[in-house]
């Protein structure tokens, strides 16, 4: 029993040091909003502030036209999300239950196209949306994302694990392939979808370098862009109107994990196993 109790303790104690070390930076974020740009440049930092304020936020929502960016933040972040779903559900379905020329090799591109960096097809992707005259374009911003590779790994992963006596009885009874995917599997899917659809809306949500290129002006600007071009003055950054900033940008995000917490922890731990 003494071993068992010192094992817990050592790691409740391992457990809480992480906990703090991955939850600073934010409560720093959150308090650092409330304090004045002064106090944020004093030298040594103060945790709490000393005198509370809005100032940022009030200053976020009047100088920013704060709706359009979180407009088009939405936009992107549900349509691409909603393409993944229903693209990579496709894809996977297809990559696991059905049998066709050129599976293998096909499936073999989408691995080797999940292990190419995301900077090596940057430029051949804005050259290829630029042809498309979609610059400064929301679709610009979505349609290049509307299937990820890791995606359609993830939820061919989990469709594996699925009995595929399922597959056959929705044939025996006259149902099409598309039928079958859509009432059989589709539902029984959640677990990943649930995991893939927060993992895909927090990547577009909190994407940045790609809405930097494409969008130029600022009717196509989407949050992170808007806020890292805004909060710098003519001499210094203003880190109150950034930290503030941010904090909005974090709050749709913790909202969405909370709602589906439970099938992402479902999700990640059911997927890939048979």
């Amino acid at each position: 029993m003494n071993r068992s109790a010192s094992g817990k303790w050592w790691l409740y104690a391992i457990l809480s040091v992480a906990v703090v070390i991955v939850s600073a930076p934010f409560v720093w974020m959150v308090v650092g909003s409330l304090k004045t740009t002064s106090e944020l440049r004093r030298s040594p930092p103060t945790w709490l502030p000393e005198n509370a304020t809005l100032d940022n936020y009030s200053q976020l929502f009047s100088r920013l036209d704060f709706g359009t960016y979180f407009f088009n933040s939405t936009v992107v972040a549900v349509v691409v999300t909603v393409g993944n779903l229903l693209f990579c559900s496709m894809l996977g379905y297809a990559l696991a239950m059905l049998d066709f020329p050129g599976k293998k090799a096909l499936f073999g591109v989408v691995m080797a196209t999940l292990l190419i960096p995301g900077v090596v097809t940057f430029v051949p992707l804005f050259v290829l949306v630029a042809n498309a005259g979609l610059v400064d374009t929301l679709p610009g911003l979505m349609l290049p994302f509307l299937a990820a590779p890791f995606g359609v790994f993830l939820m061919r992963q989990f469709i594996l694990g699925l009995p595929r006596d399922l597959l056959d009885a929705g044939r025996v009874d006259g149902a099409g392939e598309l039928r079958i995917f859509a009432r059989i599997f589709l539902p029984l899917c959640g677990p990943a979808l649930a995991t893939l659809g927060i993992l895909t809306f927090l990547g577009s949500w909190n994407n940045f370098l790609w809405p930097l290129v494409v969008a130029q002006t600022e009717q196509t600007y989407t949050l992170p862009v808007a806020l890292a071009l805004y909060s710098k003055g003519q001499n210094a950054t203003n880190y109150g109107l950034l930290l503030a900033g941010a904090t909005v940008v974090v709050v749709p995000v913790l909202l969405v994990f909370l709602a589906f917490q439970r099938r992402v922890i479902e999700g990640i731990a059911t997927t890939g196993i048979k």
